[in-house]
């Protein structure tokens, strides 16, 4: 398991590109049949993905300090690719393609699967420490009734499926879901926003082969930028903006952790003051 340390943004004035992404990017997701995961001393979030040809179960890394993954911790699964299946003690639960599940803390035994091995599932995931049991419960994207914002005018129609949510799936302070483009719309996230009070974790995917997404980050004074590919993440600390724009439309998994889990509760840039 890699672990990404915390960053003041101060220093990250004075970071390379190479600095940025060695910091921030995650790369190397969905390799068959192996367990990656990045550890953040950012609210301490860990994101991981799963491709499994073999059934692959989720295990204790060095360092983590527990008897199990989930001793202490909470976890939000979704699958971006074909269907498979999810084991919690004994409990299967079967998720085609964008379903997810949230199992809360406690689970000791968590086994990915694939129903067909030459199309497998990608079981993307983001756990987040908790206090609190919450029940286990599987989420279908087709029952989840989205939030359409944006306009095409703007460049920014999109849908937003909120996953692990207050008032939904109830989790300690995970929240979790799903953004999805609409054709011919690239921009995401902007006008851009910080939140102070939790970090955020985005995956893209969806993005055809030969495309490029430009992630932006920093403070809103202090912009950075990273070039991602499909199937890529990155670590977004509280004081930093999230934002992006690609080559083509796409789709991207959002996982927030920390004080609190009211999903509009956002510290607005207004675009004048970004630089």
């Amino acid at each position: 398991m890699e672990v990404r340390h915390a960053i003041h943004p101060n220093d990250v004035k004075r970071y390379t590109t190479e600095e940025l992404r060695e910091n921030f990017l995650i790369q190397g997701l969905f390799e068959q049949d192996k367990i990656k995961m990045v550890y953040s001393h950012v609210d301490r979030m860990i994101a991981g993905s799963v491709c499994p040809i073999e059934p692959q179960e989720l295990k204790v890394e060095a360092g983590m300090g527990v008897e199990f993954f989930l001793e202490r911790r909470e976890i939000g699964i979704i699958n971006i690719a074909g269907s498979g299946k999810v084991e919690v003690d004994g409990t299967t639960y079967a998720l085609n393609t964008t379903d997810g599940l949230y199992i809360g803390m406690g689970a000791r035994k968590i086994v990915f699967s694939s129903d067909h091995a030459n199309e497998p599932a990608k079981f993307y995931f983001n756990s987040a420490p908790a206090h609190k049991t919450y029940p286990t419960k599987k989420i279908e994207r087709k029952a989840i009734t989205p939030r359409h914002l944006g306009s095409q005018e703007n460049s920014n129609e999109r849908n937003i499926y909120q996953y692990i949510v207050p008032g939904g799936v109830e989790s300690c302070q995970l929240v979790m879901g799903m953004t999805a483009l609409e054709p011919g719309n690239m921009w995401n996230s902007m006008p851009c926003h910080t939140h102070e009070r939790r970090a955020e974790i985005y995956l893209y995917f969806d993005l055809p082969k030969e495309n490029v997404v430009m992630h932006y980050m920093g403070e809103p004074t202090q912009t950075r930028h990273i070039v991602m590919h499909n199937e890529e993440a990155i670590i977004s600390p509280s004081w930093s903006i999230h934002s992006g724009v690609a080559t083509h439309n796409y789709t991207f998994i959002w996982g927030m952790a920390g004080e609190n889990q009211v999903f509009d509760d956002m510290d607005a840039v207004k675009m004048d003051d970004l630089r």
